[in-house]
């Protein structure tokens, strides 16, 4: 590959890396950019809604000139189909890609990049799926409505069981069973298989993360699921799929619930042990355990000089891998008098694994789930200050952006931005949790 063409790669990637959109992710080894991994959450009001598709993308030596190739990885095994256009052996079919034919000006241009490639595949991810196969563009008939239903009720099913539980499970050793004698193509390990010996499994720690900033999200989508449809009731098989591209199965949505709260529990209990594996660190004298003390030192030190905020900061128990953060709420804005106690979790695996954060005082927040998961994104993931920064900034912001992917308490978003009425609803429910903190602290 050229040097050129490896540059423009290298810039790509970068670029992904750097950006604010929390619905694309990319990933390489260092030896090979020419082999990139891709992660795309599903959007928000769609079937696929925050679930986490995988894809393989190969460069070859005449990109840009030429389209990579992409291959869909999270298939259920080569057994589900999740798109017309994305078939359960990976192919993805995009005129973009040159997989399908397409209008004029849609085709592969040096102008395009991964960027555009992935939001390509994004946008197939669309409320109603079922139009994106040809000839069913205007399909508007009774049959034709029910099909499309049909069709978005097991995508929604299958995105929560494939995508998000057992990727989840499998991270985090969950066995589950599966029918002795059973073999099937998997797109995933045959990729990995190809590319090198050891698995790579770059989205792992975002994943994880992910899954508590929507658990509330998918819960609800369960619960409401479950008033429609039966468990062991079959999935409608749709008329453009064949043998070796359909998505076929049963509802169990009472499974998945159980699945969800064990996977939540798992999750707790791993960051809960960060403790205890820090300490050892510490006993070893290992640089992280160093590092993460100084790092700590340098944070209490630059907020003792910064009048704009105020807070407490403390080790818990000593250990350099338990913070303890206590947020003042500004004088003058909707936190005013609050007092906000929450716990930073930190790896001693960090920055490869990001800490969590949980904060013990309630509030009625959009960013802060019921549970007490704060959603937050750090600008510079390896400076644990960067972190302190994006934690204080996703509590305090008064005027965000209207994001979906950050909003982890349903009810309280739902009223921030609703109508003048709802907005008011949400200053006196956050406004009393403001109140009651102070007696919790």
């Amino acid at each position: 590959m050229s040097n050129q063409s490896i540059l423009r790669i290298t810039r790509e990637l970068s670029e992904l890396q750097r950006g604010s959109d929390l619905s694309l992710a990319v990933a390489c080894r260092d030896i090979d950019v020419r082999h990139v991994r891709a992660l795309i959450i599903g959007p928000p009001d769609t079937p696929y809604e925050f679930g986490f598709f995988e894809f393989a993308v190969k460069f070859t030596r005449e990109y840009p000139t030429k389209a990579p190739a992409v291959t869909a990885i999270t298939t259920n095994g080569g057994r589900t189909r999740f798109n017309p256009n994305i078939y359960a052996g990976g192919r993805v079919c995009l005129s973009i890609l040159g997989t399908w034919r397409g209008e004029r000006g849609e085709e592969w241009s040096s102008a395009q990049g991964l960027e555009s490639i992935l939001i390509s595949i994004q946008s197939l991810m669309s409320s109603n799926p079922y139009e994106n196969e040809p000839g069913f563009e205007e399909a508007k008939s009774d049959h034709d409505k029910k099909n499309q239903e049909a069709y978005v009720a097991k995508i929604r099913h299958e995105t929560l069981r494939v995508s998000v539980i057992e990727r989840i499970e499998d991270y985090l050793g969950i066995e589950r069973g599966r029918a002795p004698g059973v073999t099937v193509y998997n797109a995933e390990e045959d990729y990995q298989s190809s590319a090198a010996d050891a698995p790579f499994e770059p989205f792992k720690d975002l994943c994880k993360r992910r899954f508590l900033w929507y658990y509330e999200s998918y819960m609800r989508s369960i619960d409401d699921e479950m008033q429609k449809h039966k468990d062991n009731d079959r999935f409608e098989k749709m008329p453009f799929e064949g043998p070796g591209n359909t998505m076929e199965g049963a509802f169990q949505y009472s499974s998945l619930k159980q699945r969800m709260q064990a996977i939540l529990e798992k999750l707790t209990q791993e960051s809960d042990d960060w403790a205890g594996e820090g300490l050892v660190a510490c006993d070893k004298e290992l640089s992280i355990a160093s590092n993460l003390q100084r790092q700590f030192e340098q944070i209490v030190e630059k907020y003792k000089k910064n009048d704009a905020v105020t807070l407490d900061l403390d080790l818990v128990d000593k250990n350099p891998f338990v913070w303890q953060l206590v947020l003042f709420g500004r004088p003058m804005t909707n936190l005013d008098g609050g007092m906000f106690r929450m716990t930073i979790r930190v790896s001693p695996k960090f920055p490869d694994v990001l800490p969590r954060v949980k904060l013990e005082t309630p509030i009625f927040h959009h960013r802060v789930s019921p549970s007490g998961v704060l959603c937050y994104d750090a600008t510079r993931k390896d400076d644990l200050r960067s972190h302190i920064e994006a934690i204080i900034e996703a509590i305090e912001e008064e005027s965000p952006a209207y994001d979906p992917r950050t909003l982890v308490n349903l009810e309280a978003a739902k009223l921030f931005w609703g109508g003048p009425e709802d907005k008011k609803i949400y200053n006196r429910k956050l406004r009393r949790s403001v109140q009651d903190s102070a007696e919790l602290v």
